[in-house]
């Protein structure tokens, strides 16, 4: 760990002043959108005349002037936004020796900018703070001057040459342990950046950055950003992604892209995971809450299509189960009918028709429409009524419907996780189902196998890891005279975790604590299937919401109850999910011992692509029972 200047005491002395006077600012609304960017300063503070961009930005993360009135800040504009957070950027071209130090900087103007890229400006304002996303977020802040006054002394001034972000320049190791004595935060730690890729970006915040020709590692979004990555062998994939397979193997190389020209100007180009942002994209290096560092493109490459095809699973053999698992993405009637046909189409073609299929985020049949609406038929039947119009079986299905706005998701919409089934290959051991609040349970059957007492059944419901999520969905099937335990799960989401780029290092994961304690009841129950029926074949499945390596995993698999059947994958292909350009594992399905061969598939379709049906990837298992 790099030894820091004026580190714990002076720094913490300093960022708790911020905090106290106001000076430290956050919002609970994205950074995009924030109304000011920081606190006015004490008007008691001294002013600083004279100083220079890369005193202002100093060599942590938080400036050492944070609340100071500063005057006469040159540089010249090297980009402007008039959308979201309103500003523009500054850089000096006179840099000082010490690469710890950026000189680019944010002048958060709140109002449409009057300056223009090449101008030459002297700017007096307070030097703030900003932590998009707010205090308790966890984020790094954002070091700019607000309520400036400008002067703009030329103009068609050349913008400073940029910075090339490249894979030579970025390091290996992702960011340096937090300081303990600062609650685990890098805040006051004195930035290293030939050592670290958080340091490396921190010390280019707000100076002018390019990169050359990338490929494209997570898709174009709905709010028109994409990630490349400028290390094309960084645990890349054959699809063209970049794969995140343990805590410590971050991605260096992901750069957030966005555009500085509002869509309205120039719409924002699609890509797919794989394709190549070509040519130069160069702009000032901002940081937001939705990703962190963000080149925010004054100058945006081309797109050059390579080509990503949606997968198609095999077809499961006469005398092999197809079990699949698919978030369909809070899938309620008022949805277009293009949505059921799409998602209709995957399931018959894509995952060539599987005898049962999970489903997660079916909502009632009104959707958001909060007036005590738990019922999904009809959302039920327009799904599988779309699947046999694309070819498909005509599936049955089975669920329990939710005590009202006790689930959690979209308030009213009351998600559920479903069965579908095709009677033609398995039928379904229908016993009194009980409602949300009755537990199914482990019995002997009258054949001296595992029964369940309610099928379909919710797994101990009253359980306090249950609260306000989705409670497991348990059903007893019968494939060619084999019963089989089948237990669907949609566990609570990683809202409310920190982001990688937290100003903790490693950052907080808070939601995994609820998880941990809903993987524990999960395994509970299996153990019990088990210690009737050591060879039963029970598979766990669902939107688990986790990492393969993750604690959850590892709870779910106690005492050899189950094994991850992702894992059976190359390290290359497991993930089913794509956040912030590094491919991962949410959706997983489980095996119990007794389910001794398999051939597994993630079957990509959504999440590597800008043109989505769900952000999930559906999960296929095919065994002979």
């Amino acid at each position: 760990m790099p030894s820091s200047i004026p580190r714990s005491a002076a720094v913490a002395a300093v960022v708790s002043a911020a905090l106290a006077a106001g000076l430290l600012a956050g919002s609970a609304a994205s950074a995009d959108t924030s109304a000011d960017a920081a606190a006015s300063a004490d008007t008691s503070a001294d002013a600083a005349a004279g100083v220079r961009v890369h005193d202002i930005q100093g060599t942590t993360r938080v400036s050492p002037l944070v609340g100071k009135q500063v005057t006469g800040v040159t540089g010249v504009v090297t980009g402007v936004r008039t959308y979201g957070s309103r500003g523009f950027w500054i850089q000096d071209p006179q840099a000082d020796d010490n690469p710890a130090t950026s000189e680019g900087l944010f002048v958060f103007t709140s109002s449409v900018p009057t300056v223009a890229v090449g101008d030459a400006v002297s700017v007096n304002g307070t030097v703030g703070e900003y932590v998009p996303g707010g205090l308790n977020s966890g984020n790094q802040s954002l070091t700019q001057i607000s309520r400036p006054t400008v002067t703009v002394v030329s103009s068609g001034n050349p913008v400073p040459a940029p910075v090339t972000i490249s894979a030579f320049s970025v390091p290996d190791a992702y960011a340096p342990e937090g300081d303990p004595a600062a609650g685990g935060s890098i805040n006051g730690l004195t930035l290293d950046p030939e050592t670290y890729a958080l340091d490396y970006y921190e010390s280019l915040e707000g100076a002018n950055v390019r990169v050359g020709t990338s490929r494209v590692v997570g898709a174009t979004d709905p709010h028109a950003e994409l990630w490349v990555t400028v290390k094309p062998w960084e645990n890349a994939n054959r699809r063209g992604g970049t794969v995140y397979g343990s805590y410590s193997a971050q991605n260096t190389g992901r750069l957030q892209i966005q555009s500085l020209t509002p869509l309205a100007q120039q719409p924002f180009p699609k890509a797919n995971v794989g394709d190549v942002l070509a040519g130069t994209t160069e702009g000032p290096l901002d940081f937001n809450q939705f990703g962190g560092y963000t080149l925010t493109a004054r100058t945006l490459g081309t797109v050059v299509d390579r080509g990503l095809e949606r997968e198609t699973t095999e077809k499961q053999h006469k005398n092999e189960l197809a079990v699949a698992t698919y978030n369909v993405e809070n899938l309620d009637p008022s949805d277009p009918q293009e949505k059921f046909d799409a998602l209709a189409a995957a399931v018959v073609d894509n995952l060539a028709s599987p005898d049962i299929v999970a489903l997660e985020e079916i909502q009632d049949n009104n959707g958001a429409k909060n007036d005590g609406t738990v019922a999904a038929d009809q959302t039920l039947k327009k799904f599988t009524d779309a699947i046999v119009a694309a070819g498909g079986p005509a599936y049955e299905w089975r669920s329990v419907d939710p005590v009202n706005n006790k689930d959690g998701g979209e308030p009213g919409g009351n998600i559920r996780q479903v069965f579908l089934f095709n009677p033609e290959r398995v039928s379904f051991t229908d016993r009194p189902a009980g409602d949300a609040t009755a537990a199914t349970d482990v019995v002997r059957g009258e054949r001296g196998g595992a029964a369940l007492t309610a099928s379909p059944g919710r797994i101990d419901p009253a359980n306090t890891a249950w609260e306000n999520s989705r409670k497991p969905l348990a059903g007893e099937f019968t494939f060619r005279g084999r019963t089989v335990f089948v237990i669907a799960n949609h566990f609570g989401s990683k809202g409310g975790d920190e982001g990688l780029t937290s100003h903790h290092q490693p950052p907080n994961r808070s939601s995994e604590a609820k998880r941990l304690l809903q993987a524990q009841a999960v395994n509970a129950f299996v153990k019990d299937v088990l210690a009737i029926e050591k060879q039963a074949d029970v598979l766990v499945l669902g939107d688990i919401n986790d990492f393969e390596f993750s604690e959850t995993t590892k709870a779910l698999t106690d005492g050899g109850a189950l094994y991850p059947a992702v894992k059976s994958l190359p390290r290359s292909e497991r993930y089913s999910y794509v956040y912030q350009g590094n491919s991962q594992v949410l959706d997983q399905i489980l095996t119990s011992p007794g389910v001794h061969h398999f051939e597994y598939d993630s079957v990509h379709i959504n999440a590597e692509f800008a043109d989505q049906d769900s952000d999930h990837d559906p999960q296929v298992l095919r065994f002979r029972p």
